[in-house]
């Protein structure tokens, strides 16, 4: 069996020995190993040929065999093209993989489940879908990863209709999924609910979209949606094809101006664009005021601005309570849809994991524990459970 290499030496002078962050990155955060014992001539002979013939024939006869006998049931390829990374932005796919690794370590500690960094040097639409798929074969799930918006949309969108395996975008779905699970508990401890509230949400990328279309399908009526322009409403002549679409399904008091003009007796502010709100704008929400300023490293609304307007503050910092971290939903998610077999991740998996994320905060709720913490070993069997449910129900209905 196959041990942990350790990181051999950088063969030049780095800049950054010493540093320990740099130094936690040499050699990378993956490696391979085998499951298998390979000891010996017969463990050779088993493991590959001759063996390992026999097994290829029975695929070749009936590929979904292929799930039981090679890691394809457990496999997920992290793919990219670097346009979109973090709150860097478009740095490439080269620079890219360091992230890339570090969501497959996330997916192996927290869900059990083994996946693989994807890189493309690639960001023609086309040619972006038909690698992926072309790759599809290897893998029994698509975790498309910092991705620009709007492409990021027609992608998923495109893969999920091509392939028969679970495609999903986690800088949307994972997103919307942890911010439905704490602003549920967020609204419960403050005495109010979603149906009533009246949520502002700055940025209509990738999270933005997402988080608007899981909030609406969970009972919200009341969304804005504020982007670099102001208020996103019908009358709007410079709407994208994306942002068109979201005024058709928010701001349905027509409301107008900027993002100040939207927060004035707000009760919810979700920040998922970066930014700086002022404080002025802040002051101006209703009493017992939630925020969740989820940029990161510098949240939208500083954190000790947001605590003197708001009962409950979140954001996407690992230092400060109520972390909203993707790593929370992904793992449990394709857990669940692997043990279930599902061939897609729907809306109601996506629910339903908020809903299992929500439900462990349970009595325990307070103004700074309104999600639960990635390294509460409850999380990912919880998600995953909720997953497999929702997927056992579309499956009896038809629905999948």
């Amino acid at each position: 069996m196959a041990t942990s290499p350790t990181p051999q030496p950088l063969d030049f002078a780095s800049p950054f020995e010493g540093d320990p962050v740099f130094d936690r990155h040499v050699g990378g955060k993956l490696y391979v190993g085998s499951s298998v014992p390979l000891d010996g001539i017969d463990d050779l002979s088993l493991a590959y040929t001759p063996g390992v013939a026999r097994v290829c024939q029975a695929i070749a006869a009936d590929p979904a065999l292929a799930r039981q006998y090679t890691w394809v049931s457990n496999t997920v390829a992290i793919v990219t093209d670097g346009t979109a990374v973090l709150g860097l932005g478009d740095i490439g796919p080269v620079a890219a993989m360091p992230v890339m690794e570090g969501k497959a370590v996330l997916f192996k500690r927290f869900g059990g489940v083994d996946a693989v960094p994807i890189c493309l040097d690639c960001t023609d639409l086309d040619d972006f879908v038909d690698t992926v798929a072309r790759l599809a074969p290897s893998f029994g799930g698509i975790n498309l990863e910092d991705i620009s918006a709007p492409r990021c949309f027609e992608i998923e969108r495109r893969l999920q209709d091509r392939l028969d395996i679970p495609v999903f975008h986690d800088d949307q779905h994972g997103t919307a999924v942890v911010v439905l699970a704490a602003l549920g508990n967020a609204l419960r401890l403050v005495g109010k609910d979603l149906a009533s509230a009246r949520i502002v949400i700055s940025g209509a990328g990738a999270a933005g979209v997402a988080v608007v279309k899981i909030l609406l399908s969970a009972g919200a009526g009341d969304i804005v949606v504020v982007d670099r322009t102001g208020v996103i409403h019908a009358a709007r002549p410079d709407l994208s094809e994306v942002k068109g679409a979201l005024a058709e399904i928010t701001n349905l008091a027509g409301t107008s101006g900027n993002l100040a003009d939207a927060l004035a007796g707000a009760d919810v502010f979700i920040g998922v664009s970066g930014g700086v709100v002022a404080e002025e704008a802040v002051a101006t929400m209703a009493p017992d005021a939630v925020i969740f300023a989820l940029a990161n490293p510098t949240p939208e609304v500083d954190p000790a601005v947001a605590h003197r307007h708001a009962r409950v503050v979140a954001t996407g910092r690992s230092d400060l309570p109520n972390q909203i971290n993707n790593v929370l939903a992904f793992p449990g998610i394709f857990r669940g849809a692997f043990d279930a077999g599902a061939r897609r991740i729907t809306e109601p998996m996506k629910l339903g994991a908020a809903h299992a994320l929500a439900d462990l905060v349970g009595d325990a709720l307070s103004e700074a524990y309104v999600i639960p913490s990635p390294f509460d070993d409850r999380v990912a069997p919880a998600v995953a459970r909720a997953v497999m449910t929702a997927a056992q129900i579309s499956r009896a209905d038809g629905s999948d």
